[in-house]
């Protein structure tokens, strides 16, 4: 089997809603025009891979994740590319939890 390039072919975070009333973010992808312009220039998997989990965290922060991640998952398998978010969810936890809960389990 061959192994897929998840980041090297990942399409832009955007969904095609384009419409910036938050605060310069568009309400779609929660990305700016200046961030939109800098994903299609971003190199390697390091720096899309960064760029989306920080994004990710933008949207989750602003109750849009959800929506967002399944127009984007729709947006990859229509273009017919593997979806990076799928590396995301499946990257190995960060060894400081983020939830103190866990810390007393």
């Amino acid at each position: 089997m061959a192994k897929t390039k998840t980041w090297a072919k990942a399409p832009s975070p955007c969904i095609s809603v384009c419409k910036f009333r938050d605060n310069g973010h568009c309400i779609g992808c929660g990305m700016t025009k200046p961030e939109k312009k800098r994903f299609k220039r971003l190199g390697g998997k390091a720096e899309k891979k960064g760029f989306l989990t920080l994004l990710v965290a933008r949207l989750e922060a602003s109750g849009r994740l959800g929506y967002w991640s399944r127009m984007y998952r729709r947006r990859c398998a229509k273009k017919d590319r593997p979806c990076p978010l799928d590396k995301l969810d499946s990257a190995p936890a960060s060894p400081a939890p983020l939830d103190k809960t866990a810390e007393a389990a």
